[in-house]
């Protein structure tokens, strides 16, 4: 327990905290927009399960460090270039992740549905319902994967004790648990808000995309151009507001 009592410790751990909850705001959004396709009494339950699969996929890479540190070895080589099995999993969900973030951006903004149409069956409704929240956990699971093992190869860089790894991982899936219920239900009353973010996960893919061919761009640049753009956003949110605030008749006073 003398650990416990050690300053150097708990910086470690304040300061992979605060990283991994960084890490963690590409999961949050991606969780976020797909929960949001889900009917309102169905979004808490992905949530928490998304969450509970991206803390258990980085508990069980912590727990195989040996086999994380591992996927640096090339597996083959391209011409001259050498592929891993770290670049594989980072090329497959930059793809992905390139492929869902621009087909929901389609969705959002050319194919969204005006009307829905009336249910006629319930049963086939429900298993309709079932289909697309088990397909949606399953898309979270996916890129959870992909997250994960850049967090963990991050933390491994960081921190040695594997206890302080766990206990970091554990406090920042709890902020990201408080923290994706606000900023879900956001991005969904903001369409606007929620192509950027959905353009924010275009450049996370192709920057996951670009590591796996080792053309690091860093994450800061990404981050900075999302906040600014956002910072923008939400100035034009305020802006709307009060237009429609103005818009609004004021009640005759009575006496």
């Amino acid at each position: 327990m003398e650990f416990l009592t050690d300053p150097n410790v708990w910086i470690a751990f304040a300061m992979l905290t605060a990283l991994e909850i960084v890490l963690g705001i590409d999961n949050i959004i991606f969780i976020s927009i797909l929960v949001g396709r889900l009917p309102p009494q169905q979004r808490d339950k992905a949530r928490r399960l998304g969450l509970g699969f991206a803390m258990v996929s980085r508990l069980l890479l912590l727990f195989s460090l040996s086999w994380v540190m591992g996927l640096t070895s090339d597996l083959f080589s391209v011409m001259n270039k050498g592929f891993s099995g770290r670049d594989m999993v980072l090329l497959l969900g930059g793809l992905f992740l390139l492929y869902k973030a621009s087909h929901e951006i389609f969705v959002e903004v050319e194919a969204r549905e005006q009307h829905t149409p009336a249910a006629t069956d319930s049963a086939a409704v429900k298993a309709a319902g079932a289909r697309l929240f088990w397909a949606i956990i399953a898309q979270i699971a996916i890129i959870d994967i992909v997250f994960s093992l850049d967090s963990v190869i991050t933390a491994v860089g960081m921190v040695d004790q594997i206890s302080v790894m766990v206990a970091a991982v554990v406090a920042s899936v709890g902020v990201m648990l408080v923290a994706a219920k606000p900023i879900g239900e956001f991005v969904d009353r903001h369409p606007s808000v929620k192509v950027l973010a959905l353009a924010f996960l275009v450049m996370v893919g192709m920057a996951l995309t670009a590591e796996a061919f080792d053309q690091e761009i860093p994450k800061g640049y990404i981050y900075a151009a999302m906040a600014f753009s956002l910072a923008v956003e939400a100035l034009n949110i305020r802006a709307r507001s009060k237009r429609l605030a103005a818009r609004q008749p004021t009640r005759p006073e009575t006496s």
